[in-house]
């Protein structure tokens, strides 16, 4: 095995045997990962560390969970169910921190990695270009504000970036981290009522996000 320690692994676990751990400082907006949960079932899978028992990642998912079982909501596709009806959860296992210090460190960082590279603001805008005019339902599922909808084309709009010395068009700029919504988990707000219209830079079509 080359000194490895032994492999990640996914085990299934009772929503009841998933701890917290109390030091955490991340808030999340629960409603909006219930709806992520509805809408497309369970996917991202809580991580556990080994050495404390508690949850290192997924304290939102966890929350979530629970509301909708006291809810009365039908267990989510991704879970089971167990012989006295309870839900059990995929969690991530097999990765143990060395002290209580680093379980921390690594808390945090699981929620800063996601947001730290921005996005590709073109590739961005035209997959939600496609999304908001061929499957409204799955666009809704973002909660993307018209606000954010026209900063984000405005990113990408040539005529709004600064030309080089050659007069060619400048690279597209990048949004800046937190400026755009990351997966649906992210604690920003979302106006989901969308009426104006937008212009897709790359084909120029006019549409209206959501429905």
């Amino acid at each position: 095995m080359n000194g490895l320690a032994a492999p990640r692994f996914i085990s299934y676990i009772p929503l009841t045997d998933l701890p917290p751990d109390p030091a955490n400082p991340k808030k999340h907006e629960v409603e909006r990962i219930i709806a992520s949960v509805k809408d497309h079932g369970f996917i991202d899978t809580p991580v556990v560390d080994e050495r404390t028992s508690l949850v290192i990642a997924g304290h939102g998912r966890r929350e979530a969970l629970i509301e909708m079982q006291v809810r009365g909501e039908p267990v989510p596709d991704g879970l089971l169910l167990d012989d006295d009806g309870g839900w059990l959860v995929p969690v991530t296992r097999g990765w143990a921190s060395v002290s209580d210090r680093q379980a921390h460190a690594v808390l945090i960082l699981l929620n800063r990695l996601p947001m730290a590279g921005g996005w590709d603001s073109r590739a961005l805008a035209a997959i939600l270009e496609d999304l908001a005019t061929s499957d409204a339902d799955l666009f809704d599922s973002l909660c993307i504000s018209d606000d954010e909808m026209e900063q984000l084309l405005r990113e990408v709009d040539p005529e709004g970036l600064p030309q080089g010395p050659d007069g060619a068009d400048a690279p597209d700029k990048e949004l800046l981290d937190g400026d755009f919504p990351d997966d649906g988990y992210s604690d920003s707000g979302g106006d989901n009522e969308r009426a104006g219209t937008v212009c897709c830079p790359d084909c120029g079509h006019q549409f209206t996000p959501g429905r």
